[in-house]
């Protein structure tokens, strides 16, 4: 029996957006709004609300879901009405895609999605050893792009060959499309190309990435900090780098948060009274 509460407002689900235990977004548009729209909510993936059966056998039961649609009318909630008794703790995102665009909240560009990440789970890959923006732009995709995302990791000559071999998305290296642009790190190049750079924690976090891979640690006070935990990380990682993503995503996860939440939010000594 689900527990999950039938609506969730944008702004509640924005604020798990981001974290290891966001619910599964679906969106549910019908096909020809969702084919003339331009954005999608964050982490979403689109399925036809009239294969319900056939979709929901891959989704994941135990995992909390928030069904889209255009306003949030009929379309998501006889979805949403038909996953919960099912058994699925699913909700409905209240006014949908409309009321996500009134509270000016933050949406990734369709096009770089279908152009970039043709199909989900998506394969990315990199050179071996990640440290900083290697394990960021992971992140970011995990949590933004693609929640089933998948990444190898091989040596830094050969990127682009299982990138061809496997049909894989490179990244981080020379030459491709998602990488270093000038100043800006891959993390940066990332934000960009899925419209995300004007979101306020996320630029924030960016300029800590970029200082710390860029051995610019006056861009933020938190660059010297994610560069020295970044290389610790590595260091007892060995060759270990899907262990080093796992511990590395937790450490991207407290940082947004921060950036979010606790961004000024002091720590001193003695303590002071509430």
């Amino acid at each position: 029996m689900s527990c999950a509460r039938f609506f969730i407002t944008p702004r509640e689900l924005w604020a798990s957006v981001g974290a290891a235990d966001a619910p599964c977004i679906i969106d549910v548009r019908r096909h020809e709004v969702y084919r003339q729209s331009d954005d999608m909510l964050p982490a979403s993936m689109w399925r036809d609300p009239q294969d319900v059966a056939v979709w929901s056998r891959g989704l994941e039961r135990s995992a909390p879901l928030v069904v889209a649609c255009k306003s949030g009318h009929e379309l998501s909630q006889t979805v949403a009405a038909t996953l919960r008794e099912q058994g699925f703790a699913a909700s409905v995102l209240q006014d949908g895609y409309a009321g996500w665009a009134a509270a000016e909240l933050p949406m990734v560009s369709k096009g770089a999605r279908q152009r970039l990440v043709p199909q989900t789970p998506s394969l990315w890959v990199t050179r071996r050893h990640p440290k900083i923006d290697r394990i960021a732009c992971p992140w970011l995709i995990r949590r933004f792009i693609d929640p089933q995302a998948r990444f190898l990791f091989v040596d830094s000559p050969l990127v682009e060959a299982v990138a061809r071999e496997t049909g894989a998305i490179a990244f981080d290296i020379e030459g491709v499309a998602l990488s270093h642009e000038g100043e800006r790190c891959s993390f940066d190049t990332m934000l960009k190309a899925f419209a995300l750079e004007s979101e306020p924690s996320l630029a924030r976090l960016a300029l800590i990435v970029r200082g710390a891979d860029t051995a610019r640690h006056d861009l933020a006070p938190e660059a010297a900090g994610l560069h020295a935990i970044s290389l610790g990380l590595s260091a007892r990682a060995g060759d270990d780098d899907h262990g080093l993503l796992r511990t590395g995503f937790i450490v991207y996860d407290a940082l947004f948060a921060w950036a979010r939440f606790a961004v000024n939010e002091r720590h001193n000594w003695p303590v002071q009274a509430a």
